[in-house]
């Protein structure tokens, strides 16, 4: 029967199977598809990290998402956000290690974490902030070759039930949206 394979705890199996872990599921989003057509017609084809192929393409910042442009430094959104607003700021050279950075890369990287940070404040009215950087892939790294500084918005009450639950995560707004709101509030410089 098939209610006695089951165990007394509802949609568990019993306990001689074994318990396999669930992906993340996805939730469909349409407004990701002006990045995923240039990401596959070729747009971002070419050498190094996709930032630096992005960099390299051509393509106007309000298709790349690259929310402001330094001397040496950029700032992007994060095309996977963990929330509305993650910002990703990195050297434009593509270079892996914290300590590899240049003095004048890392004084531009630092100010400019600062700038993102006043950009997200004044965008989103968070109740906090998050600034990190995972450096190799043990940490992390999504894309080791090309250190990158994450700074993003947070609630108290953000983690909800979608990620905790059923692991996906839901965005309130698309990318276009946030890249608008986070370009306006960039600090100017002085």
């Amino acid at each position: 029967m098939a209610d006695e394979a089951r165990s007394s705890h509802g949609d568990q199996p019993p306990r001689d199977q074994p318990v396999r872990p669930r992906a993340m599921d996805r939730i469909w989003a349409g407004w990701r598809s002006t990045y995923v057509a240039a990401a596959g017609n070729g747009a971002l084809a070419g050498e190094g990290s996709i930032f630096r192929r992005i960099l390299d393409s051509g393509l106007p910042d309000e298709e790349t998402h690259v929310v402001w442009r330094g001397e040496r430094v950029f700032a992007i959104l994060n095309a996977f956000p963990y929330t509305s607003g993650h910002v990703l700021v990195m050297p434009y050279r593509e270079v892996g290690e914290l300590e590899d950075l240049r003095p004048d890369e890392a004084a531009e990287m630092w100010s400019a974490v600062r700038d993102a940070v006043v950009a997200i404040k004044a965008a989103y009215s968070p109740q906090g902030v998050n600034v990190g950087l995972n450096l190799g892939e043990a940490a992390g790294a999504g894309i080791p070759s090309h250190l990158h500084v994450h700074a993003l918005p947070r609630w108290s009450a953000d983690s909800n039930f979608m990620t905790a639950i059923a692991e996906a995560r839901v965005l309130p707004e698309p990318l276009d949206d946030s890249w608008a709101k986070l370009r306006a509030a960039w600090p100017v410089p002085t």
